[in-house]
């Protein structure tokens, strides 16, 4: 008992002790280090670049498959030869418009499959990041899985999407929805991969094996 109590005495004055350290740091707090570093000033600078460049190059070093297309016509006909070569006749569109847009160039998509036995899905895209050749998506456009559940996703994008970096595609989206922002911003920077397994790089384990983008000149 006699221990106990000693070893009580000593906890509540090493407390007494490490409550007055802090105190007095609050009192006299420490100068900030690089206390004149301008947070504001951007880190990675864009050296007038084509974003559509720098974007095709980013994306494709992430095993992404760009096409860049400069009508929708052309589009569509990309489109219709990579369903034919790759024999996929269930593609899921999820956007009234982006079937809309398909159907009016000729690109007949029947009827939603489910997502869940579907050969690829069609999305848009909020915007590109050039930087880090990422495609940006959010919860309001196309929810919350269908770009993550298909084994394949095609995204369909137009230059005015093109953003140099990060921060400028959330300004984007402040910009879009005013009211609030989405629930979910994605941020896609290829297919799926890990090296979980025994260092070993696997694709398409969280997520889509492959991702198409097709880049809209008009």
């Amino acid at each position: 008992m006699q221990f106990q109590y000693k070893d009580q005495i000593m906890a509540s004055s090493a407390r007494k002790n490490i409550l007055k350290k802090i105190k007095q740091a609050l009192d006299k707090p420490v100068p900030l280090p690089f206390e004149d570093t301008d947070a504001a000033k951007d880190v990675f600078i864009n050296d007038n670049i084509d974003l559509e460049i720098l974007f095709a190059e980013n994306f494709s070093a992430l095993q992404g498959r760009f096409a860049f297309c400069e009508s929708r016509k052309e589009l569509a006909q990309q489109l219709q030869t990579l369903f034919q070569t790759r024999k996929w006749d269930k593609i899921f569109v999820a956007e009234p418009g982006l079937r809309k847009m398909l159907d009016a160039e000729g690109l007949i998509i029947n009827d939603n499959p489910d997502l869940a036995v579907s050969d690829a899905a069609i999305t848009s895209c909020e915007s590109l990041v050039a930087r880090t050749g990422s495609i940006v998506l959010s919860s309001v456009q196309n929810g919350r899985t269908i770009s993550v559940y298909a084994p394949v996703h095609i995204c369909i994008a137009c230059m005015h999407q093109l953003v140099f970096d990060i921060k400028d595609a959330i300004e984007l989206v402040r910009q879009k929805y005013p009211s609030g922002i989405p629930s979910l911003i994605t941020f896609a920077s290829g297919p799926s991969r890990t090296a979980d397994i025994e260092k070993t790089l696997v694709t398409g384990v969280h997520g889509p094996k492959e991702v198409f983008c097709f880049l809209l000149q008009s």
